[in-house]
């Protein structure tokens, strides 16, 4: 059994997206961050980032998304979230994934979480107002050189087809329309379509 920490609004979604696309049984372990109970010492012990996710395997707990995302596809071939006879289309896959995480993730979190770059309050002032146009420009390399179609890898679906649909749920909030970007948003509308999608933001919204 894997347990999954996560908390609504995060990047967490794609790895709780990616178990459900598995069809593996997981305990899915919300924490509060109002409550900072990503900083409470039960769970520092499992991650000491104090960030999610985590997961917990039988061999220990893993970080940081790509991992996490390319350890479910890896452990469990038969639900086909990577290409993994493909030695070039699975670094194409961690190539887009790592670009999500390096500086998509990057540029949102400008937005709300400036205190970890300055302690100066225009430079974060300055920061949050940066973030439409570092978001704008992050999809519209996505929209052009990097979503190949129907899927982000072409034909085949896979882990980066959920990633990408979790930070592309953060655009709304960053102030930036979708609409821009019409290879993206028909992906934000398959996706928002699918039964695996609807069940996990149903228990995320529970």
């Amino acid at each position: 059994m894997l347990t999954l920490y996560y908390a609504p609004g995060t990047c967490a979604l794609a790895t709780h997206l990616a178990l459900e696309y598995a069809g593996i049984p997981y305990e899915a372990v919300r924490l509060n961050f109002k409550e900072q109970q990503q900083r409470s010492p039960e769970y520092l012990r499992v991650n000491p980032k104090g960030r999610v996710p985590a997961l917990v395997t039988p061999q220990g707990v893993l970080t940081e998304t790509p991992a996490l995302l390319q350890y479910i596809a890896q452990a469990h071939p038969e639900a086909k979230l990577a290409p993994l006879d493909d030695i070039f289309q699975l670094a194409k896959m961690n190539e887009f994934n790592t670009y999500l995480c390096s500086t998509v993730h990057v540029a949102h979190a400008h937005g709300a979480r400036g205190y970890r770059w300055t302690d100066d309050p225009q430079a974060i002032e300055a920061m949050k107002k940066k973030v439409p146009q570092t978001m704008g420009d992050c999809f519209e390399l996505i929209e052009a050189q990097m979503f190949h179609g129907p899927w982000v890898l072409g034909e085949r679906f896979s882990t980066s087809d959920v990633y990408l649909y979790t930070l592309t749920r953060w655009l709304q909030g960053d102030q930036v329309d979708v609409q821009r970007f019409p290879k993206v948003a028909d992906h934000l509308r398959r996706m928002d379509a699918q039964p695996q999608v609807q069940k996990v933001l149903a228990a995320q919204r529970a």
